[in-house]
């Protein structure tokens, strides 16, 4: 392995890598502390920086007045976000609940037209095969003179098929 002698001191390979780490770890630390003084010197420059205009009669009483007004004005400005909020989170809430009536709406009219459905499949499972457009037509408001016509059945079972349909719906 080759080696470096200084001054009566040989320096080796081992040596060297320790040298480089001690170099890397020391330059972190510079960093880390460049990263942090431009903050600490922002906030020291925040709390010396006068907030009064030179060759003003109330130099004394002026940074009071400016606090109050900076109190103030966070205040102010507080309160109007939020009636901001408020008012926005109100309209929103407004129209959520006509969101939620128009799909009650909707709803009710699924419901509905499924109920219909459901009359007209059990209206077609309880007659005779035969009979199944007979009473479908029956349930959906027909004559019996057009179902007879239509279905090539007697009007006599028409007019029994539309009773069975009418006896069924209540």
């Amino acid at each position: 392995m080759p080696a470096l002698e200084l001054g009566g001191m040989t320096l080796g390979l081992r040596e060297g890598v320790i040298g480089l780490i001690a170099l890397v770890a020391a330059y972190m630390l510079f960093v880390l502390l460049r990263m942090l003084l431009p903050r600490n010197r922002q906030a020291v420059k925040e709390k010396t920086v006068p907030s009064v205009v030179p060759g003003d009669e109330a130099d004394e009483k002026q940074p009071e007045a400016s606090a109050n007004v900076d109190d103030s004005w966070a205040l102010a400005s507080a309160g109007l976000a939020g009636d901001t909020l408020r008012n926005g989170l109100e309209q929103e809430l407004a129209q959520m609940r006509d969101e939620v009536d128009a799909i009650r709406g909707e709803l009710a009219a699924l419901r509905q037209d499924m109920h219909q459905e459901l009359a007209h499949l059990r209206a077609g499972q309880t007659v005779s095969p035969i009979y199944g457009d007979a009473m479908q037509m029956a349930v959906s408001g027909y004559d019996p003179a057009a179902i007879a016509e239509r279905c090539g059945i007697a009007r006599a079972e028409a007019e029994l098929v539309v009773a069975l349909a009418k006896s069924q719906e209540r």
